[in-house]
């Protein structure tokens, strides 16, 4: 069971493969929260911050950070780091920054840097979800099952936090790396309710299902991604291959895996299908 970058919550968003969660980069997050109305005897509250109000050097840094957001989300990450030495170099306390560029080494499995980074973004912006969110997928890549668990939990926990289902989805494919099937199946399920167009969130509820033995709701919910042409993929169709396998029935096996043979040929799935391979050995 796989499972790819696990980004911010902000504007630029897209998908990360079937196996992965909702990749979301960040290009300026949200503003502090506007003052409250005044009173006719009450000094006028700030008003909310705005573009006109940041100085020459926070412009600079914001525009920075959404070039790196972007050449991150394109694949090109030496570019993106890049473009945060400079952000950084004009706001070194831009935690939206830092959180980026922990998400960054992170999928570049350099691990102490993505640790220095969270936790330096962290303690500028205390309890800040998003990037509670990305440390505990680092916990989790890292195999520290219970600290991923306690920070995906705090998480969750934050009042008014609109990213619910994306960490929901993190939170079950870790329980699931941990062999907690029945924590996973849980924490996908709430995530599939919140956003059932998620094709990740219905391949990696169905991989858990399938580990559990429960093969007509693993149909059901890989079903619903190949039932769409524009969602299929070799994961996908050999997730369904893999159910029917397990379910005892050789010719809907066989014909899922046609179509992954016919559709991606050069797949690592196709070869799995072609050696028999259905258990993953």
């Amino acid at each position: 069971m796989t499972f790819s970058r696990v980004g911010l919550r902000c504007s630029i968003t897209r998908r990360a493969g079937f196996a992965g969660a909702v990749l979301a980069l960040v290009s300026g997050c949200a503003a502090p929260p506007a003052g409250t109305p005044p009173a006719a005897s009450q000094p006028v509250a700030a008003e909310r911050r705005t573009d006109s109000d940041q100085n020459d050097a926070e412009k600079r840094a914001r525009v920075r950070l959404e070039l790196a957001a972007n050449y991150f989300a394109a694949g090109q990450t030496n570019v993106a780091l890049d473009e945060l030495k400079q952000a950084l170099a004009a706001k070194p306390d831009m935690h939206e920054a830092l959180n980026l560029r922990g998400l960054i080494y992170g999928s570049l499995g350099d691990q102490r840097q993505a640790e220095e980074s969270f936790q330096r973004a962290l303690q500028l912006s205390p309890g800040n979800p998003d990037t509670l969110h990305n440390y505990a997928y680092l916990h989790c890549q890292q195999r520290r099952y219970d600290d991923a668990e306690r920070l995906f939990s705090q998480v969750l926990a934050s009042p008014q936090y609109s990213g619910v289902s994306r960490t929901l989805l993190a939170q079950g494919v870790c329980q699931a790396l941990a062999g907690r099937l029945v924590e996973a199946e849980r924490a996908l399920s709430k995530s599939y309710e919140l956003d059932p167009a998620n094709p990740a969130t219905a391949y990696n509820l169905a991989e858990v299902l399938l580990r559990r033995g429960e093969l007509p709701r693993a149909r059901f919910y890989v079903g619903r991604i190949n039932a769409v042409s524009a969602m299929v993929t070799a994961q996908s169709l050999w997730l369904a291959a893999r159910v029917e396998h397990r379910a005892g029935d050789q010719a809907e096996a066989q014909r899922f895996g046609r179509q992954l043979v016919s559709r991606f040929p050069q797949s690592p799935e196709a070869l799995q299908f072609e050696r028999g391979r259905f258990d993953g050995t």
